[in-house]
């Protein structure tokens, strides 16, 4: 069974400004979509499933997702603030979405096989994917839990010198497997050159910028959405009358890892990571993306 993408790509892009998944990055108006979905599917993987906004959905059906007709299947799902188990209702006053947790559960209707879930505005390289579709492939372990994985990139090399970003900070055994990972938010290099980054409790901390980060690109099975609906309901109770309370995909996996109800692999890749996360981070992407075709990794235009 080939795995699929899933997409998420319901951010507004509020730091940037637009909607920066719809934002000519290649030479030829490619955007980084396009290039994540030419990747999974020279990787193997057959279906991609963008989670939108209703709200701007036949806009990116038009300008991204009709692309790829032809090329590869293609489904949607819509994350909605509304969409919550049943017994909850969203608080007044709420307008924020609930967190990319959230936004992985808006697709579990549209999703039975193993899939990976990246972001829509993260340029995550070719040997990213494939690295992912080898654990897909693989022995992933015995029964008794679940088994996940992440791709990993460095710190260092997920900054942007334009503003702070958040990350999922990560801890690994000696066998490579995830033992913790934590959301930071407002990471950021300073003048002295140390990076430091606020948690969820709203404490400040130094982070050594070679620590790995989840950059989003997971591999997950079926299972994971059940686990997401348990996570996500616990989180409500708990949580769901904040105005501003996000729900996190790094959170729900701590949480599994913690229970021992599932493990995730870490994955090494030679891939470089890079994204758009303010309006002067798009130089660098379009000029990173350029060397890549001069190396001959993509073709211009792209297939």
């Amino acid at each position: 069974m080939k795995p699929t993408l899933l997409v998420l790509a319901a951010g507004m892009g509020s730091r940037y400004g637009g909607l920066k998944q719809m934002d000519p990055m290649g030479p030829n108006g490619e955007t980084v979509l396009d290039y994540s979905v030419f990747d999974a599917i020279r990787a193997g993987f057959g279906k991609v499933v963008f989670i939108i906004r209703e709200d701007f959905a036949d806009a990116f059906k038009n300008s991204v997702g009709a692309r790829f007709a032809g090329k590869i299947e293609v489904d949607y799902a819509f994350q909605k603030l509304d969409d919550l188990p049943q017994g909850f209702s969203v608080p007044e006053g709420r307008t924020k979405p609930w967190g990319t947790a959230h936004a992985i559960r808006a697709a579990r209707n549209v999703v039975a096989e193993p899939f990976a879930v990246i972001n829509a505005d993260d340029f995550y390289g070719a040997d990213a994917y494939q690295s992912i579709a080898r654990w897909f492939a693989s022995d992933r372990g015995a029964a008794g839990k679940d088994h996940y994985s992440m791709v990993g990139y460095p710190l260092r090399n997920t900054l942007s010198e334009h503003g702070s970003v958040n990350r999922g900070i990560c801890q690994t055994d000696a066998a490579g497997l995830l033992t913790d990972v934590e959301e930071v938010v407002d990471i950021a290099r300073e003048a002295d050159g140390l990076v430091f980054g606020t948690a969820l409790d709203g404490s400040r901390r130094e982070i050594a910028d070679v620590c790995p980060v989840s950059m989003n690109f997971w591999g997950f099975t079926p299972e994971f959405f059940t686990q997401i609906e348990e996570h996500f309901t616990a989180f409500l109770t708990a949580k769901g009358s904040e105005q501003k309370s996000e729900c996190y995909i790094p959170t729900v996996v701590d949480d599994l890892i913690r229970h021992d109800k599932a493990d995730c692999r870490v994955l090494d890749t030679t891939s470089s990571w890079f994204g758009v996360t303010y309006p002067d981070d798009k130089p660098h992407v379009v000029a990173s993306i350029a060397k890549l075709i001069e190396s001959g990794d993509y073709p211009t235009p792209l297939a």
